[in-house]
């Protein structure tokens, strides 16, 4: 097969017979770096305002090798998304709750997610672009069956032993307290430079960090022990 043939055939391989050095290229590599590059476009622009052309120029590669890889722009904001919430439930399984007391252990989760979105401020960017577009890649993708979310599952099993020792008296489920805890989190980051603009409050200033991820904690902890 000509070289031409192969470039064709292959546009990886194509990659390989240019420059130099004629180098093979780790497509692992490719793939993570291309992802890393989108996830910074997407979070800053949205599906509709990212270019696959900013990101080829990003990264070591083209926008052909782009498409080799990943097919599409739309399948490559999914890979985005499903890399997102992959690396939050690998940051979810860290924590061990069940060593823990149900107050303790609630209010060690809340801080988790708090440093988690203050870590991660490209996730809670990512999720509300995609709620603007109404959750239309994610449905697309079937909310990515294959990413258990630890979260849910751990946050169930502490209510219920709260409640079976007579800690936590509120009829609350485990996604509505996900959503509490959240809630908090992510408007923390994601809304900071609106609320520093109306406000004059800066809310991921380094000095309010400690109150801030133990006001989360308090807040929880407060509402589970307290009658309704």
């Amino acid at each position: 097969m000509t070289d031409r043939a192969l470039e064709i055939n292959n546009p990886e391989a194509s990659e390989t017979l240019e420059g130099p050095e004629r180098r093979r290229r780790d497509p692992d590599r490719t793939k993570q770096e291309i992802l890393a590059v989108a996830t910074q476009e997407f979070a800053d622009r949205g599906f509709a305002g990212a270019r696959v052309d900013e990101i080829a120029n990003q990264t070591r590669t083209t926008k052909r090798m782009i498409y080799y890889y990943f097919g599409s722009k739309e399948r490559l904001y999914i890979a985005v998304l499903e890399l997102a919430y992959d690396k939050i439930r690998i940051t979810e399984q860290s924590i061990d709750v069940d060593n823990l007391d149900p107050v303790s252990a609630v209010r060690r989760l809340a801080e988790l997610t708090f440093d988690r979105h203050e870590a991660n401020p490209n996730f809670s960017r990512l999720v509300s672009h995609e709620n603007m577009q109404r959750a239309q890649f994610i449905d697309a993708a079937n909310g990515f069956p294959r990413l258990d979310r630890p979260v849910i599952k751990w946050l169930g099993q502490v209510l219920a032993r709260g409640r079976a020792e007579g800690l936590f008296l509120r009829d609350i489920d485990e996604f509505d307290l996900h959503m509490m805890i959240s809630s908090f989190c992510f408007f923390r980051i994601n809304n900071h430079y609106t609320f520093a603009a109306n406000f004059g409050r800066d809310l991921v200033e380094p000095s309010r960090r400690a109150a801030y991820r133990q006001m989360i904690g308090d807040v929880v902890v407060q509402y589970l022990t307290s009658a309704p």
